[in-house]
Order: C-alpha cells, then structure tokens, then sequence
C-alpha cells in the first residue's frame, strides 16, 4: 500500500495535482485553503498593543526629546551606566527600554555594526531581543522580586561578562516597588557597575524612588502623548486592521485615554470588534458609557439658566441609555473649564481638535454667562462629584447637584448684591419708621429685637392695653458713597497714596523700602522683593490699592528682571548728589574749611524756592541757612 501511494507521488509530474484532486473544481479547493488560514489567524491573534508595539526609535510617538539625546550620546559615545524612565501607565516605558537594549547591543546585518539609534532588526541580537530570549538581555519585575535577596542575585551576576552581547543590560520594570534595603543594595553596583553592564529602571512613581538612585541615573520623562498624536496613531492603525471609523470616534477613544497609548489601543481594539470592522462615534459612546456631547450642552445650558425640569429630564433621558451620573457631571466639570478657556481667550474654540458642536455652542454659552457664574459651576460640580461617586444612589445625587446649581446659577455676583444693597438703603432713607433706637433697651425692659413690638401702658379705666412700641432700630442712618482715590499716575504716587491713609502706612513703608520695580503702569505693578520683604506683600498691596481706588489691581513678582532702585535707595541717592552740589558752594566751602571737623548732614532750601532757583546773596551762594552741619566742637 505504502509503494502504492509513493509511486502515485512519483507518476504524478511537479505542478500538476492528481487524478482525484484534478477532477474537483477550482472553487471545491478554495475554502479548505481559506479555512486554514482563518484557523492559522485565529489561533495566532495578537492584541493590537502588541501587534503594533514599536520595534524601533521611529515608531515611538511623542518621545522626541529623548530619542535626540539617546541618538547623540550614541553617537558621540556619551552612554550612561544607567537609564531610569518615567511616566504614566502604557506610554512605552517597557518598550522603551527594549529598544535601548537593541541599539546598544545590535551588530548589523552583516555583524560588523556598533551601537546605533537604528537597530537593524534583523541580527541576532535584535531579534533574540525581541523574542525576549537573549540570555544577556535580563528583564526583572520589582513588583513580584522585592527583597534584597532578589538584588543579591542580580548583583552577582553583573560581575560576568556577557555571553555573546556586546552590554549585558538589567531591564527591572516598576523599580519604585524594591524595598530599602534592596536599594541600599543596589547602590554601589550602581554606581560603578562594569563597563559591560548597563541598567534601565521603568517607574510610575518616580518620588518613591530614592534621590541616592536617582542621582546616579540619567533621567527621562516619558510625557502623556497629546490627543492629535494619538489620534493620528489609532486612525492609522483602523487602517492597517482595514477598519472603518469615524474621526469623531477615534478622537472619542484618543481623549479616553488620557494620553496612554496602550489604555487607548485596548480601547480601539474592543471598538473594532464592537463594531465587527465599522466602527461609529454612537458605538464608541455606547461602549465607553458616555453621553452625547450636543446633551451634555443642552443640560449645561438648561441648568445655568435656571430652567431645572428641562435638566432633569435630560438627565433621566441619558441616565435610563445607561449614562453614568458621575461620567455625565464630569463631562459638565469639564465643559465649565471649557466655556471659561473661551471666556478669557475666545480664539481657544478656534482650535482645529475642537469639533464643530464645541465651537458654535461653545461660544453662544460663554457669551451669556459671566466670570463669577462658571467658578461657582466649577466649584459646585468639583464637590458634587465626589459626593456622587459615594452616594448610595449616583443619580439621586446628581439631580439634587444640578437642583444646587441652578438655584446658585441665577443668583448675582456678590459685588451686585452690596451694591443693591446700598442703593436700597440710600433710597429708603426718608421712609423707615420713626422711634427712639433706644427705647427697648433702657425703658419698658422687654429686650431689643427687630420689628415691631407691644408695650403694655395703663388705660382710663386702669385695664391694660396693648399698644404698638415703636421700632427699636430707628431711622438707618444715611449710609455715605464711598470715594475713591485718583489712579496714581507713578509708582511713587502709589507709596504717597499708601502713605496718606492710616491703615496702610505699613503697606506704604513696604512699599517704599522693598520694592524694586520693574514695570508700572496704573493698574498693574510688577516688582521685584528686596531681602527683609514681607512675603505676602503682593497680596496686600492688591487689597489695599482696591480699597483706596476701587479699581481691581494685578500686582506680580518678577523673578529674573533686577528692577529699578528702592523709593527709600533713590531719596538717599537724592540726597547725596544734593550734599554734593552743596559742598561746592562758596559759602559752604569756607565754612567746612573753617570747620575741618564738620560734615553736611542735610540740604533744604529756603521756603518757597526749588532747587536751583534760588537767588544768589553777596556771597555767591543759594544754601544760605538752607543747610545743617553737625561733627564740630565750636559749632
């Protein structure tokens, strides 16, 4: 049977199929081939975050700045001993340090190469890498290996030379999580290691790091990778996976991220097969449990206006399509800080990542709402989201929040309110009650209060009766218009101003003693502190500039420019050029010359004359009893 079979192989010539096979059509052997490479497929099925995992400096995106440095140390032979990577979960920390390993130790395709930016891929070292199989390429989870003992081991081993590698590289990945005494351990190695060992360390959490480590590393921090970045990535990978998505989709899945490259591949990976191979922006919400952006308007623009069962019913409406409350007050949270950025600067809904929706809406809201309005938003929904995410019922909880904050929305800003206030109490003057403010407390013993009260008193008859007291309070005082001071046209004006009012004569010494100016214009005041100055000066230099002129002042502390001189530095330079003219003056020469031991203390003028206008006497001199000398004996 056996040479039955072999000689059916022989007979049968090369590119022809045999009798059997022959007799089948073409498209009876088409599915058995399908089938075989669908079961090839998905048996192999890699997860997008590893399928497309980077394998080289290119594919990184948004580490820029470090490839640059790794790419001139390799290239001017400045490697560091040791490399620490830092930053958020799925930004490439890992794969980082992999890469690394690959340059340093990759030879070429023809085996001749050295350390390069641009590892071949190809060699044996670059791919043994890569399988994650290379004998001098040795990765440790600090997670689960903690101990010192764990660092023992590793130690001993460093004083090997590698096996086949140029550099026998230690990846120990979440280094953070190795106890004291195994970073005791580790330091000394660390700090010599031997020219064929090099060390990469990943970390999240950099501060739990000691600084004896970190200052024997070369620091990196991996950064979050923007939202346009990231959208750019996953559109290209929907691409490559033949996947039709939306762009709004893909910017949905990029800002759920939050700048992780693997948190969103994971997430566009779930969406395709969601979506078996289409994927629209309602999937990606559906799947993500977000409402719809336009609804997340309308219950903003609903609440701020007051209009609170408009609210609640959108609300409901998103919450029963399985919207999380906590997820619809945070997209609230973050529309407020979004209507505030176009508040202060309208060109931010300009931007090209900010959807057609966000801009057109985006400005009609920041247009009817003031300052004063959005950070009470802000500050309710900040505090109300953290009540909703303990609360036994989320949705409870939001409602009540949005009940808060339309009822706060409609109220005006405080400085409305004391304005109203007193003009009230100014237009009510000539109409309150007339009566003794008095009377309550010093006459019929029945306690002060407000209002109107009864006063027993004794009829004809001697039956009590009970008559109205008048009210206690009296007539309100007129109360008087505040009024404010000029806008000081220099900065000496201010110290002048500062100086005239009681209260803030301190502010004014401060003022005038600490304060190196670097720019002023009225309004607005940046300085810098000289030593001795007190640390909150800014800040009450605002208060008191409010109060005097009623205008809102910014007053800032620059930290590079030197600044003008002192009031106090300039009046004593002031007042030497004035005891040096004084010297020269023919009546003060011989005076100081009669007097070897006197010395010109302070110059004034005579009463009505400005400086250098004075009229000369028969002497020549403009100082006559306008000068003081103080030292001399005779005197």
């Amino acid at each position: 049977m056996t040479d039955q079979i072999e000689t059916a192989s022989q007979d049968t010539p090369e590119g022809e199929t045999p009798a059997a096979d022959a007799a089948a059509p073409e498209m009876a052997a088409a599915p058995k081939v399908s089938d075989s490479t669908n079961t090839t497929a998905k048996s192999e099925y890699q997860v997008l975050a590893l399928k497309y995992r980077p394998k080289t400096f290119d594919e990184l995106i948004g580490h820029g700045p470090m490839v640059k440095t790794l790419s001139n140390a390799l290239e001017s032979g400045r490697l560091a001993h040791a490399f620490v990577l830092t930053g958020v979960r799925g930004i490439g920390k890992t794969t980082t340090a992999r890469i690394i390993a690959r340059a340093l130790n990759c030879i070429g395709p023809d085996g001749n190469g050295g350390p390069t930016i641009e590892p071949c891929g190809v060699c044996e070292h670059c791919r043994a890498i890569a399988e994650d199989r290379h004998v001098d390429v040795l990765e440790m989870d600090a997670a689960s290996r903690t101990g010192v003992d764990d660092i023992r081991e590793l130690i001993e081993g460093v004083r090997y030379r590698p096996t086949s590698a140029r550099y026998k590289i230690y990846i120990i990945d979440e280094v953070h999580m190795l106890s004291k005494s195994a970073f005791n351990a580790l330091l000394k190695t660390l700090e010599e290691p031997p020219e064929h060992v090099k060390f990469i360390f990943a970390t999240t959490e950099i501060r739990k790091i000691p600084i004896t480590v970190l200052s024997r590393c070369q620091r990196f921090d991996l950064r979050r990778v923007q939202i346009d970045e990231l959208s750019a990535h996953y559109t290209r990978i929907a691409g490559l996976e033949h996947a039709d998505i939306e762009e709004e989709a893909v910017a949905l899945i990029a800002r759920a991220a939050d700048g992780s490259v693997r948190d969103g591949m994971s997430l566009l990976d779930q969406a395709i097969s969601h979506g078996a191979g289409k994927v629209t922006t309602q999937q990606v919400r559906d799947m993500l449990g977000l409402s719809d952006r336009s609804r997340i308007f309308d219950l903003f623009d609903c609440t701020m206006k007051g209009e609170i069962n408009d609210a609640l019913e959108l609300l409901s409406a998103q919450y029963a399509l399985g919207g999380d409350p906590a997820v619809m007050l945070q997209d609230m949270l973050d529309l407020t800080h979004w209507l505030t950025r176009v508040k202060l600067s309208p060109d931010a809904a300009n931007d090209p990542g900010v959807s057609q929706i966000e801009r057109e809406r985006g400005k009609e809201i920041a247009a009817k709402l003031a300052m004063p309005q959005l950070t009470r938003a802000w500050q309710m929904l900040l505090k109300g989201l953290e009540e909703t995410r303990i609360a036994p019922s989320p949705i409870q909880a939001a409602e009540m929040i949005l009940i808060r904050l339309a009822y706060a929305a409609e109220m005006p800003p405080p400085g409305d309110l004391i304005k109203k206030l007193r003009q009230d109490m100014a237009n009510a003057g000539g109409t309150a009650p007339q009566g003794g403010g008095n009377a309550g407390r010093n006459g019929g013993g029945n306690g002060g209060g407000s209002g109107p009260r009864m006063q027993v008193v004794n009829g004809g008859g001697g039956a009590a009766v009970a008559q109205r007291r008048p009210d206690p309070l009296g007539v309100p005082e007129q109360v008087e218009q505040t009024v404010y001071a000029q806008m000081p046209d220099s900065f000496a004006a201010v110290a002048d101003l500062l100086a005239q009012d009681r209260e803030t004569t301190g502010i004014a010494m401060q003022v005038k003693n600490y304060m190196h100016l670097v720019k002023y214009e009225p309004g607005r005041i940046e300085f810098r502190p000289a030593r001795g100055a007190r640390q909150d000066l800014s800040t009450q230099l605002i208060k008191a500039l409010n109060g005097l002129t009623g205008t809102r002042w910014l007053v800032s502390v620059s930290e590079r420019e030197e600044g003008a001189p002192t009031l106090k530095e300039q009046e004593l330079e002031a007042l030497e050029q004035r005891k040096a003219d004084a010297s020269h003056d023919p009546l003060v020469k011989a005076i100081i010359e009669g007097l070897p031991k006197a010395k010109i203390v302070a110059v004034h003028l005579p009463p009505g004359q400005e400086e250098g206008a004075g009229e000369e006497d028969e002497s020549g001199s403009v100082y006559d009893d306008a000068f003081y000398l103080e030292g001399d004996d005779e005197l």
